[in-house]
């Protein structure tokens, strides 16, 4: 080994000693929260620190509008407004004639505040098509959103929208069904959910008032329960005028009977018997 190899870390010590300036004191800068979520035209909080015991100088590199709130040594709290897109943030420090940063990523969103349904049409006979619309106002991200169709708490059908180009107006998806042969109404709704995990938020639900589907029998058991009584009716009226029929003819069978009653008794007697009678 030779003689320089063994003198060379006390030589680099001596040197940190004798000239502290002339290496770079290692230091970190961290940010709070990496990745934040905020409405569109909202505000958020960003946390900035270091850690560096005495740093010269730090701040936040941005383009919005920016109010410090608290600061220490090695800790700076900003508050950043106005957010009407994506963008990037930068956190600074300069300690020992080094300057460190570390980017945080503010993500607007648009959330689902109007969801509504719409039946086409609201009273189905069965078997018979219908349609169901899901309809959501403007929402940013788009590739975050899902539509959920629910028949009352069970799940229909679901929409995702990765890779769909942003809408700025409203959003439709339609769900076309035949109608079954269920009792009773059936009661549908719409969830809307902007999953803002992966940005830094959470999950924002919104749902639509209920709809009612009023499912009927087909014309044709309708005509079944016409004819039956049509023909109740006429069966009435037959056993009506056959009853009408026997009155009358007794009626005048008694009239016939009784006006000419006693002389067609007196006839009908034995010849003797009228003679003895006489």
């Amino acid at each position: 080994m030779s003689s320089f190899g063994c003198w060379g870390p006390p030589v680099a010590l001596l040197a940190l000693l004798c000239c502290p300036g002339s290496i770079a004191m290692a230091f970190e800068v961290y940010v709070w929260p990496e990745r934040l979520a905020v409405e569109a035209a909202g505000s958020g909080k960003i946390n900035c620190s270091t850690s560096c015991i005495r740093p010269e100088r730090g701040g936040l590199e941005t383009s919005l509008p920016k109010i410090l709130l608290q600061e220490q040594p090695q800790w700076q709290q900003y508050l950043v407004s106005n957010i009407s897109k994506d963008v990037t943030l930068h956190c600074f420090f300069h300690c020992a004639g080094k300057t460190e940063s570390k980017s945080a990523y503010i993500s607007m969103y648009q959330p689902p505040k109007q969801v509504r349904l719409k039946l086409q049409p609201m009273r189905v006979a069965v078997g018979t098509p219908f349609a169901i619309e899901c309809r959501v106002g403007a929402v940013e991200p788009l590739e975050s959103l899902t539509l959920t169709l629910l028949r009352g708490r069970e799940t229909l059908h679901n929409w995702t929208f990765v890779g769909a180009a942003p809408a700025s107006q409203e959003i439709i998806a339609t769900f076309n069904s035949t109608a079954q042969g269920e009792d009773g109404p059936l009661n549908f709704s719409c969830l809307a959910e902007l999953d803002l995990r992966s940005r830094g938020g959470n999950i924002i639900h919104s749902f639509s008032e209920p709809q009612v589907l009023q499912v009927y029998e087909p014309v044709q058991d309708n005509q079944m329960v016409i004819i039956a009584t049509v023909v109740s009716v006429l069966m009435f009226l037959f056993v009506t005028s056959i009853l009408f029929c026997f009155v009358t003819s007794q009626h005048q069978s008694r009239r016939r009977t009784g006006t000419y009653g006693v002389l067609a008794a007196w006839r009908r007697l034995p010849l003797a018997f009228r003679a003895h009678s006489v």
